[in-house]
């Protein structure tokens, strides 16, 4: 148990602070928010926990964690520079002299020590190889959010990716390997460009539009998130970070932290912000300043965009160089790409085809979009197979009825009853009804998967329009929860228990509750009528009523002692 004077003094300084500060001290120490405290008296019970300062000591920075030791170490107080936040993170008084209980958890400890920041300029050499793997992450995971758009990520237990999933993202290419899969999926959820959704990634908003912004905005937008997502010890108080060669012992009490540490220095690299031996390139000085990124500077490194192509009788597309972004995301939409080097290969197929056009393009918006960036124009077996796509799109029309079920209509009787004996759809449950197959599953269940099975499917609304649908999975772009927020009830809770001018009176009846739980024998000093003040030694056993009933250790009777009366309560060692 904390000694009582440090368990008083830390309760009565919660009292003071507001509840955006004490909801970040409760969400550094990890305390749920159902936590069952009835005041401060509870809560600093609590904060000085062992296992809880063990984690308060965890997210301590360095500089603060040396101070705490060279304090601990010299029985004395706090360096001043440090003062304000230790006393703010729970583990010194406002004077700066750490509680008992933490002193005693630092010299369990060993003493941390300073580090020196190595070189951060990167050669020239470096700076070429950063700018290209900038380049290749930046376009590797746009490839990993096209294929989680469609077919979201599966995410297990853990919180890592999926194995399948893994492999079929180095098989498409769009991962060089299971290492580069995992961390640009990690590095994804970190910037908001993908999110959690129980056993699946699902990309975010921001993450749908980030795939087609140009390269040198999409590189920035995320590494500007990723700065912002850094652990609060390697940033600046300019907004930037401190010297990638010195972050391995930003929490020197955090026995994880080496392996974090080495992950953002793993992302600082695959982002092409940092070099492997930890100096800076040039567009990424700025950002490590608290500013913005030269992009400038990057570009200067970065391949030439193309936006030709060559169509090709043989239904692909050769592109000879990388496609700005919005080019690349829409002709991937009507054609698959085969090929991702200096030279990138797209195939036209009928169900690539068909899956642009029920995803809301036409023939014409095809034909169109393909003379604009087509050096060949458009070849007669690719315009041929345009064409019959879009003469058999829309056989198949799926809508909702007035009575809320699905409907399958076609002016072909054949290729509806194709439809009702095909056994691979059987699941659906469409059953004749008159000139349409009906069926209780939703409209967009049967649509895909007669769309799946190869049928030429359209959507269509109530007047038997067609209408564009979009398969793709996007999760709401949501903000943090902010601390203040998430303790508001707990917060509140501990104010109303804490109400009252009296703190005297509720700590000394807090004292004399935990010595009847205790069954504890205590010093228990009484004030007399005439003035004059007596101390009996009593083992408490029970408190209410407005008095403490106990047996008197040196008279060996039983006592009962009103509260009002009693001046102060001292344990017997």
């Amino acid at each position: 148990m904390p000694a009582t004077s440090d368990e008083r003094a830390l309760a009565l300084a919660l009292a003071e602070r507001d509840d955006a500060d004490l909801a970040d001290l409760l969400a550094a120490r990890a305390v749920s928010a159902s936590a069952a405290w009835r005041d401060f008296f509870d809560a600093a019970e609590a904060l000085l926990d062992p296992a809880s300062i063990a984690r308060g000591l965890a997210v301590l920075p360095l500089d603060d964690a040396v101070a705490l030791d060279e304090a601990v170490r010299a029985e004395g107080t706090v360096a001043p520079e440090s003062r304000p936040r230790l006393a703010s993170a729970g583990l010194t008084d406002a004077a700066g002299r750490p509680f008992s209980a933490v002193a005693v958890a630092v010299g369990d400890r060993e003493s941390p020590a300073r580090v020196t920041a190595g070189a951060r300029t990167a050669s020239a050499d470096e700076d070429a190889a950063a700018a290209e793997r900038a380049f290749t992450s930046a376009a590797s995971l746009a490839d990993i959010l096209l294929h989680a758009l469609r077919h979201p990520l599966t995410r297990i237990g853990s919180g890592a990716l999926g194995a399948a999933d893994r492999r079929g993202l180095v098989d498409a290419g769009a991962a060089a390997d299971a290492d580069a899969a995992d961390l640009l999926v990690s590095l994804a959820e970190r910037t908001g460009l993908l999110r959690a959704d129980e056993r699946a990634w699902l990309v975010t908003e921001s993450g749908r539009a980030w795939v087609s912004s140009p390269t040198s905005e999409r590189w920035a937008l995320a590494a500007r998130r990723l700065r912002d997502a850094m652990p609060a010890a390697l940033r600046t108080a300019d907004g930037g970070w401190i010297a990638p060669t010195t972050w391995h012992a930003a929490y020197p009490y955090d026995t994880a932290w080496p392996s974090v540490a080495g992950l953002w220095r793993a992302y600082g690299v695959a982002w092409g912000l940092l070099a492997p031996g930890g100096g800076e390139p040039p567009w990424a000085r700025p950002m490590a300043a608290g500013g913005d990124p030269d992009l400038a500077a990057l570009g200067a490194y970065l391949p030439s965009e193309v936006d030709r192509i060559y169509l090709q009788n043989d239904l692909t597309a050769i592109a000879p160089g990388p496609l700005p972004p919005a080019l690349d995301v829409r002709l991937r939409s009507m054609a698959v790409r085969e090929s991702r080097a200096q030279a990138s290969t797209y195939r036209f197929s009928a169900e690539s085809l068909a899956a642009a056009i029920t995803a809301g393009e036409t023939a014409d918006s095809v034909r169109a979009f393909l003379r604009e960036i087509s050096l060949t124009g458009i070849p007669q077996p690719l315009e041929y197979l345009i064409a019959r796509n879009a003469d058999r799109h829309g056989l198949l029309r799926v809508g909702a009825d007035d009575d809320g079920r699905t409907r399958v209509l076609s002016d072909d009787p054949a290729t509806l009853e194709t439809v009702a004996v095909d056994q691979a759809l059987r699941p659906l449950g469409l059953v004749r009804d008159g000139a349409s197959l009906a069926t209780r599953v939703s409209a967009g269940t049967v649509l895909w998967a007669l769309a799946d099975a190869r049928y030429p499917v359209v959507a269509v609304d109530e007047d038997g329009a067609p209408q564009p649908v979009d398969r793709l999975r996007v999760a709401a772009d949501v903000e943090p929860v902010r601390a203040a927020d998430r303790y508001a009830d707990l917060l509140a809770r501990l104010r109303a228990g804490s109400a009252g001018d009296d703190t005297d009176a509720a700590w000394l009846e807090r004292e004399l509750d935990q010595a009847v739980r205790a069954r504890a024998v205590i010093d228990v000093v009484v004030r007399l009528p005439d003035g004059s003040s007596r101390t009996f030694r009593l083992e408490a056993s029970g408190l209410g009523g407005g008095r403490l009933r106990g047996r008197d250790r040196g008279a060996d009777v039983e006592r009962t002692l009103p509260l009002a009366s009693i001046a102060s309560v001292h344990p017997v060692a």
